[in-house]
């Protein structure tokens, strides 16, 4: 253009950045802007709008909101367009109070916001379970006669849904129906979604009728979560004809559906049947991800399958799917509660190797594993390494060491580690006090139990079933120093009416 000695036009560079944006490279678009300004053509609002929304595309909000500010600077006048997707931009980067903000600036500005800024705020309020200010924003739309439409029900619904108000959701549904918004898919996968999670699978197979009626086909979503609802009730049988359902009808169950039916199967105890549909994926050509994993290994660890899930932890790894937090923390608590402390070990090894950043619980999972396998020194060292760690060891650790110290025949070490607890603002709570007194009474050590029930019934604890009968076969036995001190009035209110 410029060689043939044709003027450049702001319509022309306008689209020639637009073409910039869409290709993701702003940088060249801003070039354009500069190079506008060098030949004194004017850029306009549409210029500005159009780098505003390649930099939103890109995920660049705070230098889009830059951009904005230095355009009102200017003294251009931004439009409609402009402050949508600023709105916009903001809200997916949570920052819902500026896009609040700059809503009313808008109005200032003499914009009125349409029902597609509106949504665009509900909906982030919503997710931000800030309920009442998007109810506000909703009657404040409604007062100026800005319609409301089915986005913006379903963002009210969703988190009506979320809140488990149900009768505010049947007050929102007769409002869309009083109003002639008809209800689309997504209110209908809102719902149907919720209503399965509470178990409420007699409303969820209404709702799909009523889908059905409406000529709305169902999609793979609803049938989903109509299968989570069954499962969470433990109705497999009723779960698997769904699932084969949607087979029949031509669908094809994804990776969701699988890990939905093998979560079923586990929790139900049924893992054979969660192996076979695991085999199926395969089959089918799908590839289990990370959840289908994590899912499988933890069905066999709770029936006590370490080597089936064992495998599985290798097959996952020679699949390309990587193991993430979830899955070691999952091996490690099937290897330390089925004893198998050796393999626990070398696996949280394994997790400090790959950067895992272990919490308080991990610690707490391998000094279970080895106290219940006897090794209470391996327990001690771990332990002592807590504050190296920089983590606190909880009322959980405390009560697992105490409990495998006295049973190691170190009451008083156990006793030590007691009274560390209140030291390390970790108050002990019913569990500690009975563990701490059944190892005084294990070890025959009757005077320091019965100072520790005193101070157990003076702080509201009460003794467990194991320790009041330790204590009533302490009293019906001859000799106890119980009996001797005649402190029959606290080991009464023991075995009476304080025993959970």
């Amino acid at each position: 253009m410029e060689l043939e000695g044709i003027r450049h036009r702001v319509a022309t560079l306008n689209i020639l950045i637009n073409c910039f944006c869409r290709l993701g490279v702003l940088s060249f678009g801003f070039s354009t802007l500069g190079k506008m300004f060098k030949l004194g053509i004017e850029p306009d609002v549409i210029t500005f709008n159009t780098l505003i929304n390649g930099l939103c595309v890109q995920g660049k909000f705070a230098e889009s909101v830059t951009v904005f500010n230095e355009m009102v600077r200017d003294g251009y006048q931004p439009d409609l367009i402009t402050y949508g997707t600023l709105v916009n931009g903001l809200c997916k980067i949570g920052k819902t109070t500026e896009a609040i903000r700059l809503l009313k600036k808008m109005e200032q500005g003499g914009f009125q916001p349409n029902a597609i800024v509106y949504n665009t705020v509900i909906g982030s309020l919503c997710k931000d379970r800030f309920i009442t200010e998007a109810f506000n924003l909703f009657f404040e739309m409604n007062d100026k006669g800005i319609l409301p439409d089915v986005f913006t029900y379903n963002s009210l619904i969703q988190a009506m849904c979320d809140s488990q108000k149900w009768e505010e959701v049947k007050i929102l549904l007769s409002e869309m129906v009083g109003r002639g918004i008809k209800l689309d898919v997504c209110t209908f996968c809102i719902l149907v979604d919720a209503f399965s999670k509470e178990g409420m699978v007699s409303d969820t197979q209404k709702l799909i009728e009523e889908m059905i009626k409406q000529g709305i086909e169902p999609n793979i979503f609803i049938y989903n979560a109509l299968i989570d609802g069954y499962c969470l009730r433990g109705e497999m049988d009723k779960a698997r004809k769904v699932f084969d359902l949607i087979i029949n009808k031509g669908y094809v169950p994804d990776v969701f559906s699988y890990s939905i039916m093998i979560n079923g199967y586990c929790k139900a105890r049924m893992v054979d049947e969660a192996v076979k549909l695991f085999h199926k994926m395969s089959d089918r050509g799908l590839t289990p991800n990370t959840v289908t994993y994590n899912t499988l290994i933890m069905g066999m660890c709770q029936v006590g399958r370490l080597c089936a899930a064992l495998e599985l932890f290798e097959d996952m790894v020679a699949c390309g799917q990587v193991p993430d937090l979830m899955t070691y923390s999952i091996m490690l608590d099937g290897l330390c509660k089925h004893g198998h402390i050796h393999k626990a070990s070398e696996l949280f090894q394994g997790m400090q190797k790959n950067g895992f950043q272990l919490n308080i619980v991990h610690y707490t999972v391998l000094i279970d594993g080895m106290i219940r396998a006897g090794h209470v020194t391996g327990a001690k060292e771990l332990f002592s390494r807590l504050a190296t760690k920089g983590l606190r060891p909880n009322v959980y650790t405390y009560n697992i060491m105490i409990k495998g110290l006295c049973k190691a025949g170190a009451p008083n070490e156990a006793y030590e580690l007691f009274r560390t607890m209140e030291k390390d603002d970790c108050l002990p709570n019913d569990c500690s006090y009975n563990t701490m007194i059944r190892g005084f009474l294990q070890n025959k050590d009757t005077s320091r139990a019965r100072q520790l029930i005193d101070q157990m019934v003076g702080n509201g604890f009460s003794a467990d079933i194991s320790t009041s009968a330790m204590v009533v076969d302490l009293l019906l036995s001859d000799g106890t120093d119980l009996l001797r001190s005649g402190k029959v009035d606290t080991s009464e209110k023991i075995t009476g009416a304080d025993v959970k």
